[in-house]
């Protein structure tokens, strides 16, 4: 595959490894033994018993009739909402989870945004009794309180990132410190296709399910494994990874990724990286980050706690650079409209995340025989009270 990363660990010129000293030998340790750990047959074999009967996979790959009426094309919704645990974020957790008990360490550190992949590994280390430790911004703490308690109920210590603007850069921030600290006995598990190589590419690998099981899906139900677009959100990147993953190498393929543009693209508020970032180095990698003119990182917003963040993964940095995939963005209000209109037709309340891929939809004029999968990678549960507040319904 073209798109995928190289032995140095770049997609193009986005990727590699700018981490302290300190950090080298748990990077590299990862780099140098990931591939061989993931691909073993006892780990493959462990990895997809639980994916099956723990998380509930395969996730379905539904019709939505009405939706599909509205914009003129067939359209799917690949079910992420219906994992346990509310969202995509669980596939990568269990993956990293036996990569870590594999390494011998004894202590998860993670950072959250939305609060789902901080669910997601207290879960995991719970299911595997291992001491867990998130870091979470205090705003976003405040915006998803009901993840927080869910991470506390399993066992989980949440802190929180009172730096910046408290929020999932600032929380990647506090982690990264304390991985510094602790680099012996504790796994970082990375929630999304961020930080230096090998994490980008391994979470991709872990999401990669997302896309593997689409392709089956769509040929039992049309005879054709190849859908005419592929829509999904873009923060970080790792549900839009695994959803475009097996689909990148056909060019016929419309991958479409949609970004928060908050409250206008050039408000001032937003989190749409590629329209107003440029390349520097965030969180470990090289990629395409929202920053000043003497380098310094801008603080994102977007209504939805999980795109609020001032980059994106370098796979995505590649995608956009090189074309191959399109990068579209969402208001809060658009995302949150599109968010009530799936609730109204389909009966499915998405998350405010994977709202910003369906409002997404309208942007586009489809052909009437246009198949498209939007990957709808959380349901709404979380996210209530941001409806409520919005209350526009």
């Amino acid at each position: 595959m073209k798109y995928t990363v190289n032995e140095k660990g770049y997609y193009g010129k986005f990727g590699g490894a700018y981490i302290p000293e300190m950090l080298y030998p748990n990077v590299e340790e990862l780099r140098t033994r990931y591939l061989d750990i993931i691909y073993e047959e006892g780990f493959q074999k462990e990895f997809h018993k639980l994916l099956r009967d723990y998380v509930g996979r395969p996730t379905p790959l539904y019709l939505a009739k009405r939706l599909s009426e509205k914009y003129g094309a067939t359209i799917y919704l690949k079910r992420e909402d219906l994992c346990h645990t509310g969202a995509h974020k669980v596939n990568n957790t269990i993956g990293q989870i036996l990569l870590a008990k594999r390494l011998g360490k004894q202590k998860i550190i993670a950072e959250t945004g939305a609060g789902q992949h901080g669910v997601a590994t207290a879960t995991v280390c719970a299911l595997m009794g291992m001491e867990c430790i998130v870091y979470m911004g205090k705003i976003d703490m405040e915006r998803q309180r009901p993840n927080v308690e869910r991470m506390r109920i399993l066992g989980t210590t949440v802190v929180p990132a009172l730096s910046g603007s408290m929020t999932l850069k600032d929380a990647t921030n506090e982690a990264m410190r304390h991985w510094i600290n602790n680099p012996t006995d504790t796994h970082y598990i990375i929630g999304s296709v961020v930080g230096p190589h090998p994490y980008p590419d391994m979470v991709a690998r872990f999401q990669s399910v997302i896309s593997e099981e689409m392709k089956k899906q769509l040929q039992e139900e049309i005879g054709n494994p190849y859908p005419d677009y592929v829509f999904a959100c873009v923060g970080g990147g790792s549900n839009a990874a695994g959803a475009f993953y097996h689909f990148l190498d056909d060019e016929h393929v419309t991958l479409v990724a949609s970004e928060a543009a908050g409250k206008g693209v050039d408000s001032g508020e937003s989190a749409a990286t590629t329209a107003l970032g440029k390349p520097g180095v965030l969180h470990g990698s090289k990629t395409i980050l929202m920053q000043t003119e003497d380098g310094q990182v801008v603080e994102p917003y977007s209504i939805s706690a999980g795109l609020d963040y001032p980059g994106i993964g370098p796979i995505h940095a590649h995608l956009f650079d090189v074309g191959r995939v399109k990068f579209v963005s969402a208001t809060d209000d658009e995302a949150m409209n599109a968010g009530l209109e799936l609730s109204r037709m389909e009966g499915i309340i998405p998350a405010i995340e994977s709202a910003h891929a369906l409002a997404a939809l309208s942007q586009f004029t489809f052909e009437k025989d246009d198949v498209v999968v939007v990957n709808l990678s959380g349901r709404g549960d979380k996210d209530l009270e941001t409806y409520i507040r919005w209350g526009k319904y």
